[in-house]
């Protein structure tokens, strides 16, 4: 038998770990002090300057944030939520040799009653970003999660982009020379670089910070009987990740608020591509993924930190001691295999471990994604798009289709046999009614004129009870997979089903009326006619 410490232990190859370079690659003259990717040892001043200049780059590159426009920052309490923050405060000092133009904002959305924590716990939690909200002299918003329980309908609908800018480099430059004279006409006291920084110093100033608002067990109770309802895990992070976008938007518009700005990282966002398409998001991850997601039209979401990794992010943080606090989810502890999202965590984490550029490449693909449907603007029918993440309908394809014979294989699959009258071509989407139930009464006498309106409950009689909404025919694929997962879709929020069974009338009126509507190809040629005379 081979006895390895006996007889070859000084012969045994010890492997050599790599070492910080003595020299920074940047400055040639200080010593290094970390490695970020292999070759690129930085020292201390030098990475932070490379790590300003990447936000920085990211913002005047796209340049969709105009001067004097108001930000809201969503802040999590995480590592990159919270180096985005510290990045904004750096652009907005007076000491910033190109400055940040714009005014923010701070939104923490508070999960723990989804999460399972206890009042005490998520008043500390509370406590803790409050100190840190406080340091910044932004005004702040803590929105309780229980608070999605009373949203209005019309947080579903796209408004309308009124702020929206052409995006070229000359009207920037325009708009940016229009403030600074702006604000050195209001105070002429000023130079041309206090100018810049003041508004951002002083309106803070002048805003009460905001507090948190009241909420009942009665809606605690309510939101845990809402997560309760839903099966798997995978679709209580996408139905969280809904409620949490619909709040964020609900208090953007009614504070004001042009730009959302999340901390999504490079690494976030390489997980959350794989995750989505396993999903069922396919049509939608240039949206998802890119740095403007123009969904919502008054509101746009931006992500200034995905050209970031977790690592880069981790390093910053600790060496200039930017404060962050840990919250438990809804995966924490959880199994890898618990989740979709969480098993394509697992799996990006553990292969970047062995090959470092597999977050890179996958986000780079991401870069090069664009959307197939056409794009949404405010003038788009509410019904293209999904009642949940206001998405266009991937649902609404050919009848011969993949999609089609994915829902005639389910509802085959439902049932014992097809029937000896069944055809593939009549086969009805799941959940809902046989198009000629429509227009039959249930009452089965004779007589073309009679009906059941005399009969309790019938279905020409007031007395009937209202029918449930069916929402599967209102969302996309990925959000119905979401739906499908519960076990009551009477457990969602009202403001979802009051915008569900309006967009039903909606939707039988205009085929009431479709006789008398002009089509899309006829409109456009009428108004090209018009245009010319």
């Amino acid at each position: 038998m081979c006895q390895v410490d006996e007889e070859y232990n000084g012969q045994l190859e010890h492997r050599v770990t790599p070492r910080v370079s003595k020299k920074c690659v940047k400055c040639k003259e200080n010593t290094a002090v970390l490695i970020i990717r292999a070759g690129d040892a930085f020292c201390r001043g030098c990475f932070k300057e490379y790590f300003i200049h990447k936000f920085r780059a990211m913002l005047g590159k796209n340049r969709v944030i105009f001067p004097g426009e108001k930000v809201l920052l969503a802040v999590s309490g995480g590592p990159a939520s919270s180096s985005m923050l510290s990045q904004v405060q750096e652009g907005l000092s007076r000491d910033a040799p190109k400055k940040l133009r714009f005014v923010p904002g701070i939104i923490y959305i508070d999960e723990g009653g989804a999460s399972g924590q206890s009042m005490e716990e998520r008043e500390r939690a509370v406590a803790q970003l409050e100190s840190v909200f406080r340091a910044t002299n932004y005004h702040y918003h803590i929105v309780h999660l229980e608070q999605v329980l009373s949203l209005p309908s019309s947080v579903l609908e796209a408004g309308s982009s009124a702020t929206e800018k052409p995006q070229t480099g000359s009207s920037y430059k325009a708009a940016v020379d229009q403030f600074i004279q702006t604000r050195k006409n209001q105070h002429p006291d000023l130079s041309v670089e206090n100018a810049q920084s003041h508004p951002s110093s002083l309106s803070m100033q002048e805003v009460e910070n905001g507090g948190t608002s009241p909420i009942t067990p009665e809606q605690t109770q309510a939101l845990q009987r809402l997560f309760a309802s839903v099966r798997t895990l995978t679709a209580k992070e996408d139905l969280l990740h809904t409620l949490r976008q619909h709040l964020i938007l609900h208090t953007a518009r009614t504070q004001g608020y042009t730009k959302v700005m999340m901390g999504d990282s490079c690494s976030r966002l390489a997980i959350k591509l794989l995750s989505n398409i396993s999903l069922g998001r396919g049509a939608s991850l240039a949206t998802d993924t890119g740095f403007s997601d123009p969904r919502y039209g008054d509101v746009v979401i931006v992500r200034p930190m995905r050209d970031y990794s977790s690592k880069e992010i981790a390093y910053y943080n600790r060496m200039f001691d930017i404060p962050s606090v840990f919250i438990p989810g809804l995966d924490t502890k959880a199994q890898d295999k618990a989740s979709i999202q969480h098993l394509t965590e697992s799996f990006v984490t553990k292969l970047q471990t062995d090959f470092p550029s597999t977050v890179s490449t996958i986000y780079r693909t991401s870069e090069k994604l664009n959307t197939a449907c056409p794009p949404q603007n405010t003038h788009t029918q509410p019904s293209a798009k999904c009642l949940l993440c206001v998405c266009a309908l991937d649902t609404k394809l050919e009848e011969f289709s993949a999609y089609q014979a994915t829902l005639i294989s389910e509802q085959l699959s439902q049932r014992r046999g097809p029937g000896p009258g069944f055809t593939p071509g009549t086969a009805a989407a799941p959940g809902l009614p046989p198009a000629s139930s429509a227009s039959q009464c249930c009452y089965s006498g004779g007589g073309q004129h009679q009906s059941c309106m005399t009969g309790e409950g019938g279905c020409c009689s007031s007395a009937k009870e209202p029918e449930t909404v069916d929402l599967k025919s209102l969302l996309c694929y990925s959000c119905r997979l979401t739906i499908k997962d519960m076990t009551a879709e009477d457990a969602l929020p009202q403001y979802i089903l009051s915008e569900a069974e309006r967009r039903k009338r909606r939707s039988q009126m205009r085929e009431e009326i479709s006789e008398f509507l002009l089509d899309e190809e006829e409109d456009e040629a009428i108004l090209r006619v018009n245009g010319s005379l």
